[in-house]
This record gives structure tokens, C-alpha cells and sequence, in this order.
């Protein structure tokens, strides 16, 4: 009887070992900003270059910088607002070495918003760049 718990419990502890050991197909860091703001502060821009560091050959993979703005103003205004965003992002890239080949840009917005924009705090958590780096297949 003892056997049948044993099994499931060892089969999982394979499981969790096989799932750390593969590298994840993808890595995300959001940078928050407050309200019509496109500046990253010195402690988010020190945080995501501890992250950034942490990954392998980060300088090796594809970048993607995502960003998104509350809905709060007019859609014109999100969208330049937006662009600001990530160009900030994305000097902070550059700035660490990485080719500005390797970086992909997409500007979203108010639009396709993660967070409920009804909320003060989906406003809050709309209100960044998500930064996914990608590593290539060998």
C-alpha cells in the first residue's frame, strides 16, 4: 500500500527535476510608470538591469518591448505616450549592449489592455512596458 503513495510522490519529484533543468521559452520584466510619465526611475532601471544580467547570452536574443498606457486621455495621446515608453525602454537596451537589431517594438496603448481599465488598479497595472526576451532555438 505504502508503494502506491510512493510512486506518484517520485514521479512528481522527476517531474519538478525535469522542469528546472530545460531553460524557460521566454523571460518578462515589466518597468511601471506613473500617470502621462515615460521616465524609469533609478530603482526600476537598477532592478531590470540586475534581471537582465541573470539571463544567459541576454545580448544573444530576440528582445520585444510592449508598451501600454491606462485609458485615461485621448487615444492620440496613449499612443505617443506609448512610443515615448518604449523608446525608453529601449535606450536602456542599447545602453547594456544590445543590438538594436535584436530589439522589436510594439506600441499598444489604451488598446488590448491586460488589466480592467475600470479600476484604479488595472489603471495602475496598465501603466508599463513589458520587456520579453525570447532565446533563439539552436
Amino acid at each position: 500500500m505504502k508503494k502506491v503513495f510512493i510512486l506518484p510522490f517520485l514521479v512528481a519529484i522527476s517531474f519538478l527535476t525535469k522542469a528546472q533543468e530545460t531553460a524557460p521559452d521566454h523571460y518578462i520584466f515589466s518597468i511601471y510608470f506613473g500617470g502621462g510619465s515615460y521616465y524609469i526611475d533609478a530603482e526600476q532601471e537598477a532592478e531590470f538591469y540586475q534581471w537582465l544580467e541573470s539571463i544567459p547570452n541576454f545580448k544573444q536574443h530576440q528582445i520585444s518591448v510592449h508598451s501600454h498606457t491606462d485609458d485615461i486621455g485621448s487615444q492620440v495621446y496613449n499612443e505617443q505616450l506609448s512610443q515615448l515608453r518604449s523608446e525608453a525602454a529601449r535606450r536602456r537596451l542599447l545602453k547594456k549592449g544590445v543590438s538594436s537589431e535584436r530589439i522589436s517594438i510594439e506600441d499598444f496603448g489604451e488598446l488590448n489592455p491586460v488589466y480592467d481599465n475600470n479600476t484604479w488598479e488595472g489603471k495602475l497595472k496598465n501603466r508599463r512596458v513589458d520587456i520579453i526576451i525570447k532565446p533563439e532555438l539552436l
